[in-house]
């Protein structure tokens, strides 16, 4: 079992973000991120400053969430979402199974024929880390504008449940290869955080206390600054 102090990451096992939604202008008039889909993480926002929306498209349909400031809203996996910068829209991003989305747990909307296999999806989307910034910041661009061809795709599709569908099967198949590397770091992860909180629970119920002992405190500042995520610039934070 793993120990009272076995787990050392952020509470339940998620992954923090501070987030600045790109302001760059899209095919449809709106500037805004990368449209995309999780298959295993749900998703949170806390929107700490600007304003903007997130529209969302999942079997129940197209809808588009306001945020401002103080705003706290949600979605879990299998729902393609879309930020909309409309006055510096700044979130902090809240993460299930820290890990999983950096992993490759996101799938972005792009046309059929780039979801084809993993070669070539990656050839669509990878951002190379040792790029000048400006030629991050073009690829970046360019991998948005083409996932905005097949999410306008998804929402203007005759049959837009059997094109959400389509687009399910195809992000699976595209991740099968990493289901069982995505599971370690999840038994690393947001799985040993709930094994934690078993084993603590168990102790309190024979009147063990000896895992308050070990009580810890921990800070950290970013890991990293203005990194080119799917939605905008990221600040993100090392994970134990």
């Amino acid at each position: 079992m793993v120990s009272g102090s076995g787990y050392g990451g952020l509470p339940g096992g998620v992954a923090v973000s501070q987030l600045r939604v790109y302001d760059w202008p899209a095919a449809d008039g709106r500037r805004g991120g990368t449209p995309h889909m999780h298959l295993t993480c749900s998703e949170g926002y806390v929107v700490t400053a600007g304003h903007g929306a997130v529209q969302t498209l999942t079997a129940s349909g197209y809808q588009v969430t306001p945020l401002a400031p103080g705003t706290v809203a949600w979605f879990t996996p299998g729902t393609v979402h879309r930020l909309v910068h409309e006055d510096d829209l700044r979130i902090t991003v809240l993460m299930q199974n820290g890990g999983l989305p950096e992993a490759g747990d996101a799938v972005l909307t792009l046309p059929p024929e780039y979801l084809t296999d993993p070669a070539t999806y990656a050839a669509a989307t990878m951002i190379p880390v040792d790029a000048p910034r400006a030629e991050q910041a073009r690829i970046a661009r360019a991998r948005r504008d083409l996932a905005m061809e097949g999410y306008r795709a998804l929402r203007e599709a005759a049959d837009g449940a059997a094109a959400l569908s389509a687009f399910h099967r195809s992000a699976a198949a595209l991740v099968a290869p990493r289901l069982a590397e995505w599971r370690e770091r999840w038994l690393r992860g947001a799985g040993a955080a709930a094994r934690a909180t078993a084993e603590q629970l168990d102790r309190l119920s024979a009147g063990d206390v000896s895992h308050l002992a070990e009580a810890a405190v921990r800070a950290e500042q970013p890991s990293a600054h203005g990194r080119f995520g799917m939605c905008g610039w990221l600040d993100v934070y090392a994970r134990p």
